[in-house]
């Protein structure tokens, strides 16, 4: 007997895509990523197709407050390289928390999600905020903050 497969449509109606809010106050960075990059690529969803952009949107607050486990916070770095000879640049996680914390966890979720079409789409509803509130986002009821 064949099996049925499920093909999503391409178009996802404004309806479907929900809001998820992640306080990362004294949580993992790893941990706490994992969780944004699913609910970004839609894999929580029974109809979630790789090939389809089906995720919801997920707001992030406190990210200055994220933590890090073992030695990170004292030997991770950030590099990139102009292109040009000796354009190498590292950057530590320590002061890149102090300048931009959404940038250390914006590189987090974003290295999780794969490199193709998609991601910018499904990066662009990220929002990461270093305090308590953003503005111009939807605000969660007081339960939706709680940890699960």
């Amino acid at each position: 007997m064949p099996q049925n497969t499920y093909l999503h449509k391409p178009k996802v109606a404004a309806g479907e895509r929900r809001w998820h809010y992640l306080d990362a106050d004294g949580q993992v960075l790893g941990r706490m990523a994992t969780k944004a990059a699913t609910w970004l690529r839609g894999k929580h969803k029974p109809t979630y197709t790789n090939y389809v952009d089906c995720g919801d949107f997920v707001v992030v607050t406190n990210a200055a407050r994220v933590r890090l486990t073992g030695h990170k916070i004292d030997q991770k770095v950030y590099f990139s390289h102009s292109g040009y000879a000796g354009g190498a640049k590292t950057t530590p996680v320590k002061r890149q928390l102090e300048r931009d914390p959404r940038k250390v966890v914006y590189l987090a979720v974003k290295r999780m999600i794969h490199g193709n079409r998609l991601r910018s789409k499904q990066m662009a509803r990220l929002k990461i905020f270093p305090g308590p509130q953003g503005p111009g986002v939807p605000q969660p009821p007081k339960a939706a903050l709680q940890p699960k």
